[in-house]
């Protein structure tokens, strides 16, 4: 369901981090709607690719680039930003909904993963949303929205690494939010909890791995314990996404906005 009308976004540049994934694909196709030049990264070219085209045929003739780039280079991430502005000129809008998941109960946690989740899901993102930071800075304007997620908000089991690097998020959101408002620019995060996407049902899958029960047995089993009844969609991320880098309601400055069904409140 389109919410926003084609030109909600029309002169702004948003760069999509981690777009290939469920909830970065649709903010894509979200954005390209609304109007936005919309630059789009992942490690994936094939995956960019078939991006791309189903931005060009939702969308109303708003460019679309895609970039291959691994956000944990510092070399990529430098190429990336240049490539894009070069491109698509100015970047408004940023979305960092690239992460992963990984980890495991604190006694049987591998350095290695921690390393790599953290990396990606808190490093990275840090890093590459002060170089875009930093060319917002002049124009005193821009928006950025953190994908993070319920396990930012509270601690769940087996958590010390997916969980600690989105409760990271969280703080650098508010922090950067504080820093950002007095110029111009707008700072939130979202925090979705179980959605439909291949990284959502994989988690409900190893959770009912783990209870002796099949995806559909632990899928029912969740949702059974949701008010609403449902998992969430990517496509209601990515609306409340595109709510925030539409400027609508400037004064939300440094939210984590909950998208639960109820869960958490």
């Amino acid at each position: 369901m389109t919410i926003f009308s084609d030109s909600a976004l029309k002169g702004q540049h948003i760069l999509i981090t981690g777009a290939t994934g469920g909830i970065g694909w649709e903010t894509a196709i979200a954005c390209t709607a609304a109007g936005a030049r919309v630059t789009i990264t992942g490690r994936d070219g094939e995956k960019l690719a078939g991006l791309k085209a189903a931005c060009d045929e939702a969308g109303n003739g708003a460019a679309v680039f895609s970039f291959i780039a691994d956000l944990t280079s510092k070399e990529d991430r430098t190429s990336l930003i240049k490539a894009a502005a070069d491109e698509q000129g100015q970047i408004t809008g940023l979305v960092n909904a690239a992460g992963i998941t990984g980890g495991n109960v604190l006694e049987k946690l591998e350095e290695s993963d921690l390393r790599k989740v953290v990396e990606l899901n808190f490093i990275s993102t840090v890093l590459l949303t002060q170089a875009v930071y930093r060319e917002m800075l002049p124009v005193g304007k821009g928006a950025v929205v953190n994908v993070s997620s319920l396990s930012g908000l509270r601690g769940t089991h087996g958590g010390t690494a997916y969980t600690g690097s989105k409760f990271a998020l969280i703080g650098f959101t508010q922090s950067l939010a504080v820093e950002a408002a007095e110029h111009g620019i707008q700072v939130n995060a979202v925090c979705p909890g179980y959605v439909d996407t291949d990284m959502g049902r994989g988690s409900i899958e190893r959770r009912g791995e783990k209870l002796g029960r099949s995806f559909e047995e632990q899928l029912k089993e969740t949702e059974a314990g949701i008010p609403s009844g449902r998992i969430s969609t990517p496509q209601e991320v990515a609306s409340t996404i595109v709510f925030l880098l539409t400027g609508a309601a400037p004064n939300i400055i440094g939210e984590s906005l909950k998208i639960s069904g109820g869960v958490v409140l």
